[in-house]
């Protein structure tokens, strides 16, 4: 479903990524899409960008025995839209399980870049930047 704001559309992205559904994440996506992220090879772009970007998320959770993230959003620091074009800027926290372990990096920032398409808007591109992994 399309959304009718950039902010609506990176959220309906987070809840299909917190739910575990990358068809639903690659329906907010633009084709083709960037991402850039902290987990090797750090870059995925093309029309499978979403898709391939969560294979490897779940390959490297399985490699280091996590799973179960989930993240949370703050307020957007900028959110931007000129025209056809949106710049949000998001503090985040992501939690999961490592080994039995709960953990919680809080201090991230998500930053996406979004396209107003005739069908509503979609993400063009998005970076997380790490932030500070605390067990509980």
């Amino acid at each position: 479903m399309r959304t009718n704001t950039p902010l609506a559309t990176i959220h309906q992205y987070i809840d299909s990524f917190n739910r575990g559904d990358a068809i639903a994440m690659a329906a907010t996506f633009a084709v083709p899409g960037q991402i850039l992220d902290g987990m090797a090879p750090h870059v995925w772009q093309g029309p499978t960008a979403t898709t391939d970007w969560y294979r490897d998320v779940l390959a490297e959770g399985q490699a280091h025995g996590a799973s179960g993230y989930f993240v949370t959003l703050g307020d957007p620091l900028h959110n931007n839209v000129t025209n056809d074009s949106a710049y949000v800027v998001l503090p985040a926290t992501m939690t999961f399980d490592a080994k039995g372990i709960k953990v919680v990096q809080s201090g991230a920032i998500f930053t996406v870049a979004l396209r107003k398409t005739a069908d509503g808007w979609l993400v063009v591109a998005w970076a997380w930047a790490k932030g500070v992994n605390k067990s509980q």
